[in-house]
């Protein structure tokens, strides 16, 4: 399979280059010049099923022309090692839990897959690669255990400072090896334009072989459609149209979605439910894309401005509004709302929801109050105890932190200081 830029489809890259670069060089994004499609025997044996299968089975469909079928086998078994689970919140309602792989977040799945495909892909190289990755807080622990200790490959991590938690601020910066991290004085978007800016350097290609392990990459989008279909193999009960509820920032996760919709799994809806950062939702209303500086709230991993993604959906829709909305309805949500579903779901249906997790039920219940009859999922898209400190504040309790989060309490942070001029984070990578 070949891939395009989203902004010109005349022109093709391999799997190899567009995995590699992460970015083409016109600051577009890849895409696959065509999305495969499931049978019909595939979908009506999907509750047969499990998670590795299905994801064997899609990565068979992108990757066959590519990669030989051992090949694949060894990326997918390497990466997919923990379950995405469905679990039933309430007659209408389930939630699909994300957070169980190392890092307790969503982003495992697609770090983990392209830390495993890019390894494959630079085994015989000369030049080391070098991942360049900015974080709004989960992405960069996901990418950082994925990629610890692989050879031949280092990753650069830029974070805003003091816009993450404490333990995601840990995850981060305590890996050592390979992993170097950045804290950017700036917010989420700062870093993200660091790392877009570098790609296009002359210089930095001199010295580097650059790439990306943000939801930019292309193989971060692949896995993350995995557990869209592993969530209908799960579902059991009644045949009512079935509605995704996705928390979204920088919108890869939505997109993954909207991938294996198109692949054939028969999705009725998707909700884009975000915080005040509303520039999908508002596009969605207005047909107006608007990106502008990305404000701080408590689900922290979708303070995001300008939505990286966002082109990419418009391509599934070849440009079209009115086509996306056919598919999409938006929803934002501020803090306090937030906090107070939060107690909510807690106090009736004995769930702990994660602020992000929290915005998506929202999104969902808004929804559903003008198409009730409809099978709702939302994702719940990193363990609360992520978050505790917003989580313990607001619901008054004590989270207990997983083992892999207590483990990190008593490493000391490793991490430069850096402010968002480009000159200055250029000049650190030129002197390394």
């Amino acid at each position: 399979m070949r891939y395009y830029s989203t902004k010109n489809k005349s022109t093709y890259y391999s799997l190899r280059d567009a995995v590699l670069k992460g970015l083409p060089e016109d600051n577009g994004l890849f895409m696959p010049e065509y999305i495969p499609k499931f049978t019909g025997d595939f979908l009506n044996g999907l509750q047969h099923f499990s998670l590795k299968e299905i994801a064997l089975e899609i990565s068979r469909l992108f990757l066959m022309d590519d990669l030989s079928m051992s090949t694949i086998e060894d990326v997918v078994s390497k990466s997919i090692t923990f379950d995405a689970p469905l679990k039933k919140l309430d007659d209408s309602n389930y939630v699909l839990e994300l957070f169980h792989g190392p890092t307790l977040a969503f982003k495992d799945f697609g770090a983990r897959f392209m830390a495993q495909l890019m390894s494959y892909l630079v085994r015989n190289e000369n030049k080391k690669l070098t991942i360049l990755v900015a974080t709004s807080g989960d992405t960069g622990s996901a990418v950082a255990s994925g990629f610890l200790g692989l050879p031949n490959i280092e990753v650069i991590i830029l974070y805003p400072s003091k816009k993450v938690s404490e333990l995601q601020e840990k995850q981060l910066t305590t890996s050592g090896q390979n992993i170097t991290a950045l804290e950017i004085q700036g917010t989420f978007d700062d870093c993200q334009h660091l790392v877009k800016t570098a790609f296009l350097d002359k210089d930095l290609q001199l010295k580097y072989q650059l790439s990306s392990a943000n939801s930019i990459n292309i193989s971060r989008l692949i896995p993350q459609s995995f557990y869209y279909v592993h969530s209908f193999a799960q579902l059991t009960d009644g045949n009512q149209p079935v509605v995704f509820s996705v928390p979204s920032g920088n919108f890869g996760n939505l997109t993954a979605g909207l991938i294996a919709k198109r692949m054939g799994l028969p999705v009725h809806h998707f909700i884009a439910s975000t915080n005040i950062n509303d520039i999908v939702p508002d596009y969605l209303l207005t047909g107006e894309f608007n990106p502008k500086a990305s404000e701080q709230t408590i689900s922290n991993a979708m303070d995001v401005g300008n939505p990286s993604n966002f082109w990419r959906m418009l391509d599934l829709y070849d440009g079209s509004h009115s086509k996306m909305k056919e598919d999409i309805t938006g929803f934002s949500f501020d803090d306090e709302k937030t906090a107070s579903v939060m107690k909510e779901v807690f106090a009736k249906k004995k769930y702990l929801l994660d602020p992000h997790g929290a915005v998506g039920y929202l999104g969902l219940n808004e929804y559903q109050k003008k198409n009730p009859n409809t099978k709702g999922i939302f994702l719940e898209t990193a363990h609360p105890a992520k978050f505790a400190d917003v989580v313990e504040k607001i619901l008054n309790i004590k989270v207990d932190l997983p083992d892999q989060l207590k483990s990190l309490l008593q490493k000391e942070k490793q991490a430069r200081l850096m402010t968002t001029e480009f000159s200055l984070f250029k000049e650190y990578l030129l002197s390394r």
